[in-house]
């Protein structure tokens, strides 16, 4: 029995036509909830990195609070708010008195600059410069601020949008320690529902390689970059602390981002020996331990970070501190653990597609 070709034409159109109005649907409607889920997709994105590398240190809360899941992360989140968000406070409070005595200063005319040393003279390529324009400033300071007040007017702008936006962001990641909380509570379902998706998506099979592989990368990048520039902070502000270099504490905020940023802490510890010795308030003795102290630890980056990134992560290092920078450049900090798990999960794929191509070409 033939088919008339009207008759399959017709059937072709209207099927290739409920396709397409089901296809516009489902971009619609992914469209829109993509739309709604935006304003909260860093939060809640932070949140679930959270989750993942403070996983182990929850199971150890658990085990101390008779496996009650959601006593165990309330008890992780109380913590970390309060070791984190005192300091910050404390912090901001006491870089807001700075600035405001600065001001203070400025508006009484209470500035002195301290005469140059004629050392500084004989500094090469920009010492003369530098030393011209220090005794400007020692010798009529109105006239050097008003002719520099352009420049000054910029760096305030600059140093009030950055404020507000690392007041913001700390705001944001201790929500987002709040939402890990909830997460870890309930990390059974949690880890059931990615593990269908994950298997939906790559295969019964290398479905839970892919969730394992992720969640691998994400706590060491957590604690090969994240937890290595804050160890390296935290030394090298003792070390300011011990050797009385003012504003100790900021310095060790910004060796915290340098770090994050993997850039070397060098650029603040060599600025702070010189500054040490410059001052002359202490003794040869003490200068040459602290100054030994902060040599150390801003090097230690380099001791730690070998040891800690890529552990138990199933790709190369250099795949991984790669995929963290790239991010960084793309997304910022919290591109370190999305731009480190892809990388890392597309090199195992294609690693995987390279294997099974050399063993279809082998003799058998």
């Amino acid at each position: 029995m033939q088919i008339d070709n009207s008759m399959l034409h017709k059937l072709m159109s209207k099927d290739l036509m409920d396709l397409f109005i089901r296809i516009g649907l489902l971009t619609l409607f992914a469209v829109l909830c993509a739309r709604i889920f935006a304003p909260f997709a860093g939060l809640l994105l932070w949140g679930l990195i959270l989750a993942v590398a403070l996983y182990p240190l929850h199971q150890r809360f658990v085990k101390g609070c008779n496996g009650r899941q959601g006593r165990a992360a309330t008890l992780l989140v109380l913590a970390g708010l309060f070791l984190i968000g005192i300091p910050t406070a404390l912090l901001g409070d006491s870089l807001a008195r700075h600035v405001y005595d600065i001001y203070s200063a400025f508006q009484n005319n209470a500035i002195s600059v301290k005469q140059p040393d004629p050392a500084v003279a004989r500094w090469p390529f920009i010492g003369e410069k530098i030393y011209s324009v220090w005794s400007m400033a020692v010798t009529n300071l109105p006239a050097f601020l008003k002719g520099i007040q352009a420049h000054l007017i910029n760096v305030s702008k600059q140093v009030v949008s950055f404020t507000a936006d690392s007041a913001g962001g700390m705001i944001q990641f201790l929500g987002s320690l709040i939402i890990a909380g909830i997460i870890m509570a309930h990390a059974e379902s949690g880890v059931s529902a990615l593990q269908r998706i994950t298997c939906r998506l790559t295969g019964p099979i290398k479905g839970p390689r892919m969730l394992s592989l992720s969640t691998a990368t994400i706590r060491s990048v957590a604690t090969g970059i994240i937890g290595v520039a804050i160890i390296q902070a935290l030394l090298l502000g003792i070390g300011f602390i011990m050797a009385g270099i003012p504003a100790a504490g900021v310095l060790a905020l910004i060796v915290l981002l340098l770090g994050i940023m993997q850039l070397p802490a060098a650029i603040i510890s060599i600025p702070a020996i010189g500054y040490l010795w410059w001052s002359g308030d202490a003794s040869t003795v003490s200068n040459i331990i602290a100054s030994f102290y902060l040599m150390a630890a801003g090097m230690v980056d380099n001791i730690l970070k070998p040891l800690l990134l890529g552990r138990g992560v199933d790709a190369p290092m250099p795949i991984i501190l790669l995929g963290a920078l790239g991010g960084m450049i793309s997304d910022g900090i919290i591109g370190l653990f999305i731009g480190s798990t892809v990388l890392a999960v597309g090199y195992q794929i294609f690693m995987e597609w390279v294997d099974e191509g050399s063993e279809s070409t082998m003799p058998t």
